[in-house]
């Protein structure tokens, strides 16, 4: 146990002046106990770090052959070890210097022990959620209705929200989030996404009745649409095509729904698309707008992250091209894009990379990191910055 004239004899030695240091001093000594390895520094920012200190949790989520992400309740951030040059000592009690001033009487030596120690600690970055897994695990078994039910195994794939926790990465918010966005609905318990035919189905018999019985598309009443095809299909699943392809809203007692145009001609185009290989551009416009119910206009717009046009080729073609089938990770992504077109325009590209834009990130800043511009005829043109093979 070091004296107070010990520690001003080792300051005189090191010619350090007293007068410019506070007058605590901590003296240091390992615990016989202490190795290291045995503990982990994390570093947050502060918004987290208030989280935690208020009571909530984060979780570590990832298989054996995926990068490590540490999720909060509603976001999600990478992990990546940062070396240290200098020794990180972890010493339980410690008082830093601002609450050393703010005690004028710790003026003693301050004898602790040193519990563990680190070279490296844990970064955090602010990422986006891998969610791209999440339709894949629930594509393994889509809702195909009822009697198609009763003949699958017991032992088909079902997921509860509990297990798409486990397998997910991505924060709890997050992925009830995204089963919005992809339209999967709970059935006993667990999280099923439909069969796009049986959906298709589903939302026939809804635009048939709206027909049939001259209701405007923004009025269109839940208690009637149950009971005239309840007889048909179960009733929860016409409540869910009404969710998935309208917007709710009550007027009195009585719940109604708005319908979404874009949405119902957007599923018309892929249900078009998804059994050729390539359309006729003009033939491929008439029957869409042929296709979908009447009283709906369809448009080009409608298409963005489904399909892409040709305008070069002649006669002027479209294929589906689905943003949802291309790879999570931004490289990969932009490679799978310059191999299916060599230069592609700024209109063209972007809803294919919108999903990739970090927080605050704009498309021109990826296109300008991953992709080269030049002028074509007039227009400016992106290409892939590395060969592809």
């Amino acid at each position: 146990m070091r004296s107070r004239e010990e520690v001003e004899a080792t300051l005189h030695i090191a010619k350090l002046n007293p007068a410019e240091l506070l007058p605590a001093v901590h003296c240091l000594s390992f615990s016989p106990r202490v190795s290291a390895g045995e503990c982990c520094l994390l570093q947050l920012e502060p918004g987290l770090c208030a989280e935690l200190e208020a009571g909530q949790s984060v979780v570590i989520r990832g298989e054996k052959d995926e990068q490590a992400v540490l999720c909060s309740k509603d976001k999600t951030y990478d992990m990546k070890i940062a070396d240290t040059s200098n020794m990180l000592l972890f010493i339980p009690g410690c008082k830093t210097p601002e609450q050393l001033l703010a005690d004028q009487t710790s003026c003693n030596i301050i004898h602790s022990q040193i519990a563990g120690f680190s070279n490296n600690y844990w970064e955090l970055r602010r990422c986006r959620p891998k969610l791209k897994k999440l339709k894949k695990l629930l594509m393994e078994n889509p809702y195909e209705g009822p009697e198609r039910e009763r003949e699958k195994a017991l032992t088909d794939s079902k997921y509860t929200t509990d297990d798409l926790l486990d397998q997910i990465q991505a924060s709890e918010e997050e992925i009830l989030h995204q089963l919005q966005v992809i339209n999967a609905c709970k059935i006993e318990g667990y999280w099923r996404v439909l069969e796009f035919d049986y959906e298709m189905k589903l939302l026939n018999h809804v635009t048939q009745l709206i027909d049939s019985e001259s209701w405007s598309f923004n009025k269109v009443p839940l208690s009637i649409c149950l009971q005239e095809l309840g007889s048909l299909e179960p009733k929860e699943m016409i409540q869910h095509i009404l969710l998935s392809y309208g917007m709710k809203y009550t007027e009195g007692a009585e719940i109604y729904f708005e319908m979404n145009e874009d949405k119902i001609c957007t599923a018309t185009a892929q249900m078009l698309l998804q059994n050729a290989v390539k359309f006729n551009l003009s033939e491929f416009q008439e029957v869409w707008q042929q296709s979908v119910p009447a009283g709906m206009t369809t448009n080009l717009d409608q298409l963005k992250g489904l399909a892409l046009l040709d305008r070069n080729s002649r006669p002027e073609t479209i294929f589906l091209l689905k943003v949802e089938d291309l790879p999570e990770n931004n490289q990969e992504r932009f490679n799978s894009l310059f191999t299916i077109r060599e230069k592609w325009t700024e209109a063209d590209i972007a809803p294919y990379i919108q999903d990739l834009c970090a927080e605050k990130q704009t498309v021109a800043a990826l296109l300008t990191k991953y992709a080269r511009s030049s002028m074509q005829n007039g227009v400016k043109v992106y290409n892939s910055r590395r060969p592809i093979s």
